[in-house]
């Protein structure tokens, strides 16, 4: 009599979260930063041997697409250092973040990675089934896109635009821990953004809390 195949199921249930983590972690460094996963992922596809993407995200690692996301990567990091520019480009990054997500999400689920050596969650789907992993890389960019750009205004409004560097560059390198996490660690990727998404709450809560204080008691000119 066979027994029971739950020790054979624990194994592909397992690899399947691993893989919705590493999309995830990717995602969620698109929210931040479009092209900070795009670029890295191409890169670690090209020169890391445990990282292998499905032939259709392949062209992620070509040459012309290195050269653009790490253009463009530049631009954006510099960008985002100045008051005012910071607020325009996350504003055009409304529709480029998100779209940058899906498509991080939709290649680092499918890929091999240092914790992932046979992807079986999405690899392979067709029909609504392949469009899943783009949708959820979407919505994850968009919500962690979201916070930042209500952030960064309050932010720069509270000093004068002085935070914005530090903040830029906070976010450049939450961006980059994210990617690394996906790819090595990605039950790290979770926590991440996790702490992500609860700091820009509680930076959001503070500064509405400092404004109902302020108009509640407001500062009398003599």
């Amino acid at each position: 009599m066979a027994g029971p195949a739950l020790p054979e199921r624990a194994a592909p249930y397992a690899v399947s979260v691993m893989e919705f983590f590493v999309g995830s972690g990717l995602a969620a460094a698109a929210g931040l930063n479009a092209w900070m996963p795009l670029f890295l992922l191409g890169l670690a596809d090209r020169f890391l041997p445990a990282v292998e993407l499905p032939a259709s995200w392949a062209w992620l690692s070509s040459d012309l697409a290195l050269w653009i996301t790490g253009i463009l990567l530049v631009i954006e990091v510099v960008a985002d250092k100045f008051p005012a520019v910071d607020s325009v480009n996350d504003v055009i990054q409304t529709a480029i973040r998100p779209a940058a997500g899906g498509i991080v999400f939709g290649a680092g689920s499918s890929a091999e990675t240092v914790r992932v050596d046979d992807p079986s969650l999405f690899s392979g789907s067709a029909g609504w089934d392949a469009w899943a992993p783009i949708v959820i890389g979407v919505v994850i960019a968009l919500v962690v896109h979201a916070l930042k750009a209500a952030v960064r205004p309050v932010a720069n409004l509270a000093t004068a635009g002085l935070a914005a560097p530090a903040l830029s560059a906070g976010e450049d390198v939450s961006s980059f821990a994210l990617v690394a996490a996906a790819i090595f660690v990605p039950v790290l990727a979770v926590v991440l953004l996790v702490a992500v998404v609860v700091v820009a709450v509680l930076l959001l809560r503070r500064r509405r809390h400092a404004r109902r204080q302020h108009a509640t008691y407001p500062i009398s000119e003599t």
